[in-house]
């Protein structure tokens, strides 16, 4: 809601005005209200800006099906890969501020390309911010048939044969190619990074063999772990995982890293704070169901459902720590 002009307001300062002028702003208000009350009357698309298949897509789909069975409309997910994950952002970026299309995306076009990209064609700090749905921690792993047995021999391998190793990324400047390498930088090693179009076909080669190692979010890789296609050799929790038990917690070598995946939902820049709410409110109650929370476990996630206020603080702390880690690591885009 736009209010009225501070020279407007100056102007209206005196008594006679000010009835007028709070007629103006109860107005304003009121049709702000009236529009959230109405909301939503159209279908609703939510912008992934990955490939369909891993975490990032499926808990906007879980979300997406509460909030049409509990306002009628359908909610549309869109998947929008390219230009390392910005392309997503850029379009949601440049539509409508009236709550029918959104972001649903991990970190990468929230808090990392701006330490980055020289130029976006979107400001990160602009979008609205509406939720965080939930968080979880990355794997380390490699092929089941790789030689590599453990985390120790994986990093004695790197060291041994500089830039002989390879690891998968879901694309250039991914947090997953972030956190490789600030992990490689801390255990003083040198692999090569081999970019794709999203996680689903960098597991792919993973699991022939054709690229060594990934770093993963768990709910990605945790069925593969299981069924024995892939093998653990760490996690980027602080602590280690009860489900990965005897995998050992990279911070238990080098304490300064700790890395979890985070999958946010945002608005465009300007949309009114009674839509944001009431958008807000209709995904923490879906992300709380009994059902979501379980299947969100199922891929290894832990729900945050945040509101708006605390989804700005967490943006702008995460911000500030990934460019930390982006100017400590030299990382910088070819």
């Amino acid at each position: 809601m736009k209010l009225p002009s501070r020279q407007f307001l100056h102007l209206a300062t005196g008594a006679a005005a000010l009835p007028a002028v709070l007629a103006v702003l109860c107005l304003m208000a009121c049709a702000s209200q009236s529009r959230a009350q109405g909301f939503p009357t159209k279908p609703i698309h939510i912008i992934v800006p990955l490939p369909p298949g891993a975490t990032a897509d499926t808990l906007p789909r879980l979300i997406g099906e509460k909030l049409t069975a509990k306002w009628g409309q359908p909610v549309i997910i869109e998947n929008r890969p390219g230009f390392a994950q910005n392309l997503g952002a850029e379009i949601v970026a440049r539509a409508e501020p009236d709550g029918y299309t959104l972001l649903a995306t991990p970190q990468g076009p929230l808090v990392i390309s701006q330490s980055l990209f020289a130029k976006l064609n979107f400001d990160p700090a602009a979008f609205e911010p509406i939720t965080i749905m939930a968080s979880l921690p990355y794997v380390l792993v490699v092929g089941f048939g790789s030689q590599i047995t453990n985390l120790q021999e994986f990093i004695a391998r790197a060291k041994a044969e500089p830039a002989k190793l390879t690891y998968a990324s879901p694309g250039v400047s991914s947090s997953n190619h972030l956190a490789m390498e600030w992990f490689s930088g801390l255990a003083g090693m040198k692999l090569t990074h081999v970019p794709y179009q999203g996680a689903a076909p960098a597991l792919v080669d993973v699991l022939a063999g054709r690229v060594d190692a990934m770093l993963d979010n768990a709910g990605n890789v945790m069925q593969l772990i299981h069924d024995g296609r892939l093998r653990a050799l760490a996690v980027t929790s602080q602590k280690r995982m009860d489900e990965l038990a005897s995998t050992p917690a990279i911070a238990e070598t080098f304490p300064a890293f700790v890395a979890t995946s985070w999958f946010a939902v945002v608005a465009p820049p300007k949309t009114p704070p009674t839509i944001v709410n009431t958008l807000s409110a209709a995904m923490i109650e879906a992300l709380r169901a009994p059902d979501v929370v379980k299947k969100a476990h199922d891929l290894s996630s832990t729900i945050v459902a945040s509101t708006p206020y605390e989804t700005e603080v967490f943006l702008k702390h995460e911000t500030e720590t990934w460019r930390k880690v982006i100017q400590g690591a030299g990382i910088k885009l070819q």
